[in-house]
């Protein structure tokens, strides 16, 4: 802990976003909630955006109680606040140790702890079971990879999901892998993936074509998102080799977190990239090549305005991100060969023929062209994407069943 506390506070030094809501994660400045509190855990951006359908339902259905949203990442703060403003309250998760976990308990007082994915904190999850607050890992999953991590404190993971912990798996594979941990498998359940109940602003798409037509004109457009240490480089290479081939082709780039944007503009910068920044709302000109994405929460409407998506996170060994919301708009998705955050989404989409993998940035730049010039396959593309989609909505309404028992136990108290 003390390794961690000092890792965090050098953070603060170079990032001084991650100096707010310190206290909180010391224990100390969190919101008092008398009447207990709907818990949900959601570390960062990814997580809060999955939550939204889930969020809402809580919000519909207990409008005099509180809904106190965690995250562990300001950029998930920042998006709990865009989606939400004052409807929910919001803090930082407290560290793993007895003072900070008992200061949350105390203060925020939950009746009921929703933990979003792959988040596994065993000092939170044995407060729970100590208070007989009911735990529930919401479109849990784990990945072969953090398994293998997992099983190497398995005694401690184990004890941790002992505590009458009920497990929501996205599917089956993960279920699995819970029980390998030493889940109840009588309290272990497969409610699918809630990213696949997309909710995005109906009129998104005309939006992002209005926007496209006054700024890009008859430009193709594609979008690098999510990107991470590692890829932006080879996306430029990428996009050096279309612009060969495409003069006036034009590329979105967005990071993944927020912290980098610096550093990715001076990337752009020693490149000689003619490049323009959305959070300076400059005028795009026919000489500009590059459009960068350093806002937040502007994620979805950058792809509505695309009309081809990488999904990054991929060409390095992140895991991959969310395809799900291209592929929502109907816009052809190509993606990395690393996928092990959500290898069963992935496996879907390849078999359907719904996304392009590449493995190098010759391949990437290959396949964005190929999508140019064949609308046609662009188009097929973008529609299987949306059918996929269709046919695995509902999750959430499984979720709510589930939740159903601790909804009448909130409501009769």
């Amino acid at each position: 802990m003390p390794i961690y506390v000092l890792y965090w506070l050098i953070k603060g030094i170079f990032n001084p976003t991650y100096r707010e809501g310190l206290r909180q994660r010391f224990g100390i400045g969190f919101p008092n909630c008398e009447k207990g509190a709907i818990w949900l855990h959601a570390v960062s951006v990814g997580e809060v955006q999955a939550s939204v359908p889930l969020v809402r339902i809580l919000l519909s259905n207990f409008p005099d109680r509180n809904i106190l949203i965690t995250t562990v990442t300001p950029t998930g703060a920042y998006r709990v606040k865009e989606l939400f403003s004052d409807r929910v309250l919001h803090c930082y998760i407290p560290f793993e140790t007895p003072y900070a976990v008992k200061n949350f308990f105390n203060t925020v007082n939950p009746c009921l702890a929703l933990i979003m994915e792959t988040e596994i904190w065993p000092e939170i999850f044995h407060a729970c079971g100590k208070r007989e607050i009911p735990l529930v890992l919401v479109n849990a999953r784990i990945s072969p990879k953090s398994l293998k991590n997992y099983k190497r404190l398995l005694p401690l993971f184990r004890e941790a999901l002992s505590n009458g912990i009920l497990i929501a798996a996205q599917s089956e594979a993960d279920a699995q892998r819970f029980l390998e941990l030493g889940a109840n498998p009588e309290r272990t359940w497969v409610t699918g993936n809630i990213k696949f109940d997309v909710d995005l602003p109906s009129n998104l798409v005309l939006q992002g074509k209005k926007f496209h037509d006054e700024n890009f004109s008859d430009r193709p457009v594609w979008i690098a998102a999510s990107t991470h240490h590692g890829e932006e480089e080879l996306i430029l290479d990428a996009h050096r080799m279309i612009l060969k081939k495409i003069n006036n082709a034009m590329l979105i780039l967005v990071p993944r977190h927020p912290d980098r944007f610096l550093l990715v503009k001076s990337i752009l910068e020693r490149r000689k990239f003619k490049f323009i920044s959305r959070s300076m709302n400059e005028e795009c000109m026919e000489t500009t090549e590059v459009f960068f994405g350093d806002t937040m929460g502007e994620l979805p409407f950058f792809y509505a305005l695309s009309d081809v998506a990488f999904v990054g996170g991929s060409l390095v060994s992140i895991g991959g991100h969310n395809i799900l919301e291209p592929a929502s708009l109907g816009v052809p998705v190509i993606t990395g060969s690393y996928l092990f955050n959500s290898q069963d989404i992935a496996d879907s989409f390849i078999a359907c023929g719904a996304v392009k993998i590449v493995s190098n940035k010759q391949n990437l730049a290959e396949i964005v062209l190929d999508l140019f010039h064949s609308k046609t396959e662009a188009l097929i593309m973008g529609e299987k994407g949306e059918k996929i989609i269709q046919n695995n909505k509902g999750a959430i309404d499984r979720l709510i069943e589930l939740l159903d028992p601790f909804i009448n136990r909130i409501n009769n108290h």
